[in-house]
């Protein structure tokens, strides 16, 4: 790989999700030479990543070139490159592109779908963990509805117009109500000849309440707003296979549906070339209070891909996007009082709280200390979204299409761009 060798030490960078992004940001590029590396050139907002697979958002509003965030900085080098693994004898990474030496190593890969070793899911089902994904969500939801005005089959069109969410967290929640808003103001006005009544969006999940994750108010709130909705929700439910049309659950209840969509869990992508005692729970890498990776030099992992193991949090903090963030900001400064012989200080994460939306005027936040639910929550939700979101650009494209969604009761991008293949 073709990086110039300059008198500054090289801080390499493998992926430009937002614990990537903002350690790349805050590092000072006058003591180190900054290398970020990712298989696309651009940063995924993903807590928006349902809209553009419900057809509220185009992707190019959800996602901002890397290169474009650091198009001044001084010292810095991006490469679109597949990470292959790392050699930290030797402190190299193995990508695509060559091999690259390096002086600090730090992994940001983020997570991807967990199946559970279930095979026929992970096969037959859709997940939505990049912007590819939604967008072929979107073509098969729109697919689905243009096969089913051709089909005289009434068992064959509900399973086209039958959609199974599996996992209730705040990626499924989500979903289940934006679909709902999809069902309830625009397709019947998309498909004058279908009888949208037949449409079913089942919440399928493990847990004994949807939001396990949150409070028992924002669960119960949430459960009501979707129940309202029209959802359809099913707790204590496990799903044990899905042969693409036929999905089996551990109850009585079994469902036919072409299209379901997996949302139930997430599991750490570590690269090649650690040790099997590095990697813990979840998949992850576990690491100390600094974001080291143990018995690897120079080498340190954070957001979804790292477990920060301590007494505080033995199970590692939760996947989220507020935790990626700040350990990249955390780990930034650490390494800038490091070249100004300062003591580092130990990651602690700063809860604010979590949030779910589930539609129009219909949100959930818990806060450390309060919660609250409706349109005051929704707003809040908007707010903090768009104020996250990369890009004055992108935050303005947002705002209008939510506006014009919110008068107009419209989702304006029902485009199937590029058909999803089955």
């Amino acid at each position: 790989m073709n990086i110039p060798e300059i008198d500054l030490q090289r801080v390499v960078i493998i992926g430009g999700g937002f614990a990537g992004l903002n350690l790349a940001k805050k590092l000072n590029k006058n003591h180190y030479q900054v290398v970020l590396l990712d298989k696309n050139n651009y940063h995924t907002f993903q807590p928006l990543l349902y809209q553009v697979a419900t057809s509220g958002l185009e992707p190019d509003s959800i996602a901002y070139p890397i290169r474009r965030t650091f198009k001044n900085a001084a010292n810095f080098h991006f490469r679109v490159t597949e990470v292959y693994g790392i050699n930290a004898t030797e402190k190299t990474v193995n990508t695509s592109t060559g091999a690259l030496r390096y002086d600090y190593f730090v992994i940001a890969t983020g997570a991807k779908t967990n199946f559970f070793g279930m095979d026929s899911l992970e096969n037959n089902s859709i997940s939505m963990k990049s912007l590819v994904e939604s967008l072929d969500l979107r073509s098969k939801i729109i697919q689905n509805f243009e096969k089913a005005l051709y089909t005289k089959n009434l068992k064959e069109q509900e399973a086209l117009m039958n959609f199974i969410i599996v996992g209730a967290g705040p990626t499924g929640v989500e979903l289940a109500g934006a679909l709902a808003e999809l069902k309830n103001h625009v397709l019947p006005k998309d498909y004058p000849d279908l009888d949208i009544r037949r449409m079913k969006i089942h919440l399928v999940e493990a847990a004994p309440r949807i939001l396990a994750p949150m409070s028992e108010v924002a669960s119960k709130k949430a459960h009501e707003f979707l129940k309202k909705l029209g959802v359809h929700i099913w707790t204590n439910t496990l799903v044990t296979d899905y042969d693409g049309t036929l999905v089996t659950t551990n109850g009585k209840t079994d469902f036919y549906s072409e299209t379901l969509i997996w949302a139930a869990g997430v599991k750490g992508n570590p690269v090649e070339g650690l040790s099997e005692e590095n990697i813990t729970r979840g998949n992850r890498i576990e690491v100390n209070d600094f974001l080291e990776v143990a018995g690897k030099e120079s080498v340190f992992a954070m957001g979804d891909v790292a477990l920060v193991h301590s007494n505080d949090t033995p199970n590692g903090h939760a996947m989220l996007g507020s935790v990626a963030m700040q350990q990249g900001i955390h780990l930034a400064n650490n390494f800038n009082r490091l070249v100004l012989d300062k003591k580092r200080k130990p990651f602690v994460y700063n809860d604010k709280g979590t949030m779910a939306t589930v539609g129009r005027n219909l949100a959930v936040v818990d806060l450390p200390k309060f919660k609250f639910q409706g349109f005051f929550a929704w707003f809040v939700w908007m707010f903090v979204h768009l104020m996250l979101l990369v890009g004055f650009r992108n935050k303005v494209i947002v705002f209008i299409n939510w506006a014009w969604s919110y008068i107009r009761f419209d989702k304006g991008t029902r485009l199937i761009v590029r058909p999803y293949k089955e």
